[in-house]
Parts: C-alpha cells; sequence; structure tokens
C-alpha cells in the first residue's frame, strides 16, 4: 500500500520541498491510514479537521483527533462550520454543504501555511459511487472520470486503494478512527449507492468494481484527446477583441468567429463552448449547450444565461461572445506621479515618468503618450468612464463624448469598464489606447515632458 500511495505522489506532483501537505483528517479510518502512511514517508504534513457542527460526539472526536496527531508530532489545526445552517441558506442538501465548508475550510489552512496542496483520503470505493452517481444523475464524458487526481490545489492519492485495505491497515496498526454514523444513514445517495446498487452490480458481473475503474481511466484518456483538439481548433477561431486593449479583458470574456465555430464537427463545437464557459467560471448543462449549438446553425441572433456561474452566451451576426456578467465599479484614485500605478484587481499598469518633449511621436491608439504636465490642471489621477465625459481629441477639432470615441474604438462592454481614464482637475486628458487631449499636448512652448504608459500587469517586458 505505502509503494503504491509513494508512486501516485510522485505521478501527482504534489510533494514540493520545503512546502508542507496538508491533509484533511476526519478521525475516519481512510483519513487515518493516510496520514500515518505520509508520516511513514516523511512527508511534511499538517492535519486540518472541521468540525460541522452535526452530532453532539462530533466534539469528543475532534479532541481524538488532536490527541492522535500530537502523539505522531503531526501539527493539527481545527475549525468549526454550522452546516446544517449553510445547507438552509444556500438551499442545499447536508452533503452538498457539507462539502463547500470542508473546501473554504481547506483553503484557509492552506493560505495559513503556505501549502499547496491539499491531500483527501477518497478512496477507490469513493470513486467508484462518484461515477454511478454522476451516471444517475445524467453525465457526459468528464463526469465518467469521476474524482480527479489533482485539482483547484485538492489531491486524492489514494484513488487506487480500497476502503477495506485502509480500515485493515489501521486494525493492523492500532490506528485510532471512528465510523461516522452518517455513512450507514440510507437517506444520502452516496449510502444507497454503497449499501444497495453497488452489491447488485457486483452480484450481475464479480468484476464490476475494476471494470468500473477501467471505464473511468478510459474516459479520461478520452476527454483530455477531446480537450486537446477543442483547444487546438479554438486557436484559430477565436477572434482577439479590443485591439491592443486585449489584455484588459482575457480573463473575463472570450468571442469566437460564428462560421469557423460551425465548421467544426458538432462534438467538438460543444467542447470548445464548454471549455470556455468552464474557463470564465460556468458549468453548463447540455441542454444549454446543445441550445447554443442548435441556435448557431440558424439564421438570426440570441443569448443564453448559464444557470451556474454568472456567464452569458450572446450570438451577434457573424460571432458568438461569451462573456461575465461584471457588475459595474466606479473607481477614483490619485496618479503616482513619478513612479506606477498598479491594479492586481483588473491587471494593469500605469507609468509616468519625466520625458525630453522633443522625443516622442504622438500616435493615435497608442500605449504611450507624451504630455506637457504644465499645461494640465494638475492633481492627475485615474477613474472609471462617467456620464458625460467629453475631450477634445489630439488632432480633431470640437469634443467629442469619450463614451463615442469608446465606440468607435471598437472596446467591447467589459473593456469600457476596466479601462481607466486619466484625468485632471479639469476633466479627463488620456484614455489609453483610444486618444489624449488636445489641450495636454505637447508645444513649442513645452519645458518638460511627462511620458505615460500604460499595460498589462504580468508582461514583464513592459515598462
Amino acid at each position: 500500500m505505502i509503494d503504491r500511495l509513494r508512486a501516485e505522489l510522485d505521478r501527482l506532483g504534489v510533494i514540493v520541498p520545503g512546502r508542507p501537505l496538508v491533509v484533511g483528517y476526519s478521525g475516519g479510518a481512510d483519513s487515518a491510514c493516510l496520514l500515518d502512511l505520509l508520516r511513514k514517508l516523511e512527508v511534511d504534513v499538517i492535519a486540518a479537521h472541521l468540525h460541522h457542527g452535526m452530532r453532539a460526539e462530533a466534539d469528543e472526536e475532534l479532541l481524538q483527533c488532536e490527541k492522535f496527531c500530537e502523539e505522531r508530532g503531526i501539527p493539527f489545526l481545527s475549525g468549526k462550520a454550522d452546516v446544517p445552517q449553510m445547507a438552509r441558506d444556500l438551499r442545499v442538501g447536508l452533503e452538498e454543504a457539507g462539502r463547500w465548508a470542508r473546501r473554504q475550510f481547506f483553503r484557509q489552512v492552506m493560505h495559513q501555511v503556505e501549502a499547496p496542496w491539499t491531500a483527501l483520503a477518497h478512496t477507490e470505493d469513493d470513486q467508484i459511487e462518484t461515477v454511478l452517481f454522476h451516471i444517475a444523475r445524467g453525465t457526459g464524458l468528464h463526469g465518467l472520470i469521476g474524482i480527479p487526481g489533482r485539482e483547484d490545489g485538492i489531491c486524492h492519492p489514494m484513488l487506487s486503494i480500497s476502503r477495506e485495505e485502509t480500515r485493515s491497515y489501521c486494525v493492523a496498526h492500532g490506528l485510532w478512527f471512528h465510523d461516522d454514523p452518517a455513512n450507514q444513514e440510507i437517506e444520502f445517495a452516496r449510502v444507497r449507492l454503497r449499501h444497495r446498487v453497488i452489491p447488485e452490480f457486483e452480484s450481475v458481473h464479480p468484476g464490476f468494481r475494476q471494470s468500473l475503474i477501467r471505464l473511468s481511466e478510459i474516459a479520461a484518456e478520452e476527454d483530455a484527446f477531446l480537450n486537446g483538439i477543442a483547444a487546438n481548433s479554438l486557436e484559430g477561431i477565436e477572434q482577439l477583441p479590443n485591439g491592443n486593449l486585449a489584455f484588459l479583458t482575457r480573463d473575463c470574456e472570450v468571442i469566437l468567429s460564428r462560421g469557423g465555430l460551425t465548421a467544426l464537427p458538432a462534438v467538438v463545437q460543444k467542447r470548445c463552448l464548454r471549455l470556455i464557459a468552464q474557463y470564465l467560471g460556468a458549468e453548463p448543462s447540455f441542454d444549454q449547450i446543445a441550445l447554443i449549438v442548435k441556435a448557431l446553425g440558424e439564421d438570426g441572433s440570441g443569448s443564453i444565461t448559464f444557470e451556474e456561474g454568472e456567464v452569458v452566451t450572446e450570438i451577434l451576426g457573424d460571432t458568438i461572445h461569451l462573456r461575465q456578467l461584471l457588475v459595474d465599479e466606479v473607481f477614483r484614485f490619485p496618479l503616482t506621479v513619478p513612479g506606477d500605478t498598479e491594479s492586481d484587481h483588473f491587471g494593469w499598469k500605469l507609468t509616468a515618468q519625466s520625458w525630453d518633449p522633443g522625443d516622442f511621436r504622438q500616435q493615435p491608439g497608442s500605449l504611450e503618450v507624451v504630455i506637457d504636465p504644465d499645461a494640465s490642471a494638475k492633481n492627475l489621477h485615474f477613474r472609471s468612464l462617467e456620464p458625460g465625459d467629453r475631450m477634445e481629441p489630439l488632432g480633431m477639432e470640437g469634443t467629442k463624448l469619450v463614451s463615442d470615441l469608446l465606440n468607435e474604438a471598437g472596446l467591447t462592454l467589459a473593456a469600457r469598464r476596466r479601462l481607466p481614464i486619466i484625468c485632471d482637475m479639469a476633466g479627463p486628458i488620456w484614455v489609453p489606447g483610444v486618444r489624449m487631449s488636445d489641450r495636454v499636448k505637447v508645444t513649442d512652448r513645452t519645458k518638460r515632458g511627462l511620458k505615460l504608459s500604460f499595460g498589462p500587469l504580468q508582461d514583464p517586458s513592459w515598462s
């Protein structure tokens, strides 16, 4: 068993030198076994135990778990959640509320101890139950994978080990563990699968367990293959919006060529749409994806909002636009002069530095400008677009609404919401990537220049 665990840890790549591995420790046989095996493998572990606020005996179990870890020199962290109340608030079942509470708790612990991964002791039995549950609820190929080996900071290194093996290990090595009464409560779906459905399948075919595990492995291979095909297909049909300001919305919107997408096989179309939706934070249903594919093949336009996740799909003429439903965020901050002003939230950086006013050629739509700071109305700052904002664009006669300039530049709604407008006390003087104001232009009378640069925060080559 220890060799299988070591091999799986190596395959998953979750042991990071100098960083601890958090282990979800419930006090059950599975997690007790995992903790003890990791200790024998000399892995730096921290046990994380969440009290679910559901049973009176959970208080004593928490103390027993702490004692178990203390006797073995394993750091122990605990938390408490009111899962029944969470279930009522979220309008979900106790099982789902418990999973959500545990995930939140593990994320907090990982952040606290600077751990890259939390290991959970789900076994081969849990994998089988998960796949069957997905089948019963309705699933595609991805659902047949069951529990992933690693995903979103959570890893499952015990999926090749059975529940019977972990229990036998604990008994043989005298490890304390407790049995959760919920594992016998037949009203829970997983318990019914465990005690009623799986035994029936085993009576039909004694090799059922391994057959289902093999199905899960095949599904994982084919799912990854189809994802690769879809990803390669997207490279040829994705349209980058917002020109040189594309970096503003890479995380919140994707635009595809309608003709390019419909030219793909239907199965690849669906996979492309699902990958993008998941990237944007939604989990679309089979029916929603099928509806979009059907609409793509018809004339006209329309939109669909995914039920899980604030993401909308809009079919507009020759394009299909998937975007997050963003809330308008009003912002206003002083500009650092000279120096850098960074937005971690939106992922951009503004740099202001002294510059030779004669050593620069202004270009409309540029991400760099040189202004005459003495011609400005002082107090440089940046803010979100405000209704009625006007500016006299360099090289044009008269003033124009800034909103019209943004429209003419072809910026998407998301880009307009995120783009900082550089202002002085008299109003806008530069809309990065669009236009600057004529009143702060460099002239023959300019004595000093101020260079303003705008770009992506994460680009190390930009300054």
